[in-house]
């Protein structure tokens, strides 16, 4: 019994080490907000400030180039939100036909399907851009948001696993009842969905709202920048650059995205334990 309770304790103290570790960067730079430029160019370990800056907060939200913070915000809620919308309605129903409707060729697109997930964002960079370049929609949100309604392989896969696990007799029942395939979709998948609709909404909430190559390429305008590229914009080579205005509205970017979390954490474990894509 001492021996059991005794590797418990060890096995609990090397988890919260290294839980430490890991969330470790994330509190410095929390700190870091706190600290001016000097105390942070040190590279001191530190988490305590020596002197509690909390200007640096006020001097980050007034932004650059008369553009307050709030702006930036407002672009990466709005961005992430319909990108999320988008990408999750349309997942959904290519993943329905996928999975629940015979067509000719449904293998054959299953197949293109999957080698999207293979191809990396560097190969269509280029072609995308020229497209996007010739249809006029550079310095807009289009090319960022259009894309999102013709869905995402992974989350087009992940709702495709969910679907298996619901049974066809549930279909063929709603059909004899003078169901068409619209109806079966909304009233009858879309519900039974849900925990794999959240998740995947979730993890592409996170990622439209970090997303940097995007914005970066077609984004010129400042008024139109995303957090992303707004806090790049902190950094100055021929200046000084203001680490602790930067650091303050790294924190502040942080806040939405980990209070989603922390609210649908449940849903999401659930979405990834019945969908099979564990990690």
């Amino acid at each position: 019994m001492a021996k059991k309770k005794m590797g418990t304790a060890l096995y609990h103290v090397l988890i919260l080490a290294f839980g430490l570790v890991m969330v470790y960067p994330v509190l410095w730079m929390v700190s870091g907000g706190f600290k001016d430029n000097a105390e942070i160019l040190t590279g001191s370990l530190n988490l305590i400030p020596s002197t509690w800056r909390f200007e640096n907060f006020a001097n980050g939200w007034r932004g650059f180039g008369g553009i307050g913070f709030e702006v930036f915000f407002a672009n990466t809620f709005f961005v992430a939100t319909v990108s999320t919308i988008g990408t999750v309605l349309s997942s959904a129903c290519i993943a329905y036909a996928l999975s629940r409707v015979n067509f000719k060729g449904k293998k054959l697109w299953f197949g293109v399907m999957l080698a999207t997930m293979m191809l990396p964002f560097q190969v269509i960079l280029i072609p995308q851009y020229i497209i996007f370049h010739r249809m006029g929609w550079v310095n807009t949100f289009a090319p960022i948001l259009v894309p999102s309604f013709l869905g995402r392989a992974f989350f087009i896969y992940l709702m495709m696993q969910f679907m298996v696990s619901i049974p066809k007799e549930l279909d063929e029942a709603a059909i004899m009842d003078g169901c068409n395939k619209y109806t079966i979709f909304t009233r009858i998948i879309m519900p039974l969905l849900k925990p794999a609709v959240i998740t995947s909404a979730i993890i592409q909430f996170y990622w439209a709202w970090d997303d940097f190559m995007g914005p970066l390429i077609y984004l010129q305008r400042p008024r139109n920048f995303t957090l992303s590229i707004a806090l790049r914009q902190f950094a100055d080579s021929s200046s000084v650059t203001d680490w602790g205005a930067m650091f303050a509205m790294s924190t502040l970017s942080l806040l939405p995205v980990f209070i989603m979390f922390l609210i649908f954490n449940k849903q999401l474990v659930e979405g990834i334990s019945t969908t099979g894509i564990k990690g």
